[in-house]
């Protein structure tokens, strides 16, 4: 039996796609805002104030390991409906959750810990959604471009382990855009189309970033927001990285002379 901790966005859908086609025994916590998977027999619309329910429905199903997926809204604290468990873990997640999205995730891991339940990576059972180092695509970069590449890789290296930049945005050896906490997409629509053309998307995990919950994903709605600024190229982390709708991105990469690059 496994458990999934499910948000919102397409990765969950993916996963849970593939533990249903494997005819996994599983059950759902659903994380979500509106209650997505509310047609799933097998799910439980809650959230993570009431801790001692959850650990009670892990501990019925006689499971112990779970996976994370999807993007988790961060709560608002003084709406959580809380039972004693919740009561008792609470001041853990506001301290964490004044460090953003990252660090909740890292102290619901930690208490699962204790509770002898282990957290295993979301690509656990869809190895397919990441990608070996190499290029994929028919363009590829030239020297300057894997100049460019190298300094924007540096760069994310840099970054704070709890803030939100898992993108930045390369151009003319300059970093023109760090990702903020409203995501790739809204980095690259704010930026003017003049400025971006011909930069390089980099999107790679953050400094110390847990691997088993938060793999950066991208996906063909990524690659046309890019073609339509005039982007030239995304770079990923190998084995990293989650790609979605893969075949597709690919060759609509090619399509539009893009290149695709995991590092």
């Amino acid at each position: 039996m496994i458990g999934l901790f499910l948000g919102e966005k397409d990765l969950p859908i993916q996963i849970l796609k593939k533990i249903e086609s494997k005819k996994l025994n599983y059950f759902i916590i659903d994380l979500t805002k509106n209650n997505k998977f509310k047609k799933k027999k097998n799910s439980f619309f809650i959230n993570i104030g009431k801790f001692g329910e959850i650990l009670r429905i892990i501990n019925s199903k006689k499971c112990k390991k779970v996976i994370f997926a999807g993007n988790i809204i961060k709560p608002k604290i003084s709406k959580l409906k809380l039972d004693l468990k919740g009561l008792f873990y609470i001041p853990r997640i506001v301290k964490a959750s004044k460090l953003g999205d990252a660090a909740i995730l890292k102290v619901l891991i930690k208490i699962l810990s204790e509770n002898k339940i282990k957290v295993i990576k979301l690509n656990t059972y869809n190895p397919e959604l990441t990608l070996k180092k190499g290029i994929y695509t028919k363009i590829k970069p030239n020297f300057l471009e894997k100049k460019e590449i190298y300094k924007g890789v540096n760069t994310l290296k840099k970054t704070n382990s709890y803030d939100h930049t898992q993108a930045v945005i390369i151009r003319d050896n300059k970093v023109i855009s760090r990702e903020t906490r409203k995501g790739t997409k809204e980095m690259i629509k704010s930026i003017p189309k003049s400025k971006i053309k011909k930069g390089i998307l980099i999107k790679l995990p953050k400094v110390k970033q847990d691997l088993r919950v938060d793999l950066p994903t991208i996906g063909i709605d990524t690659f046309k927001d890019c073609n339509k600024v005039g982007i030239k190229g995304i770079v990923v982390k190998g084995n990293q990285n989650i790609l979605l709708n893969k075949e597709l991105s690919i060759k609509y990469a090619n399509q539009n002379k893009l290149f695709l690059v995991a590092i």
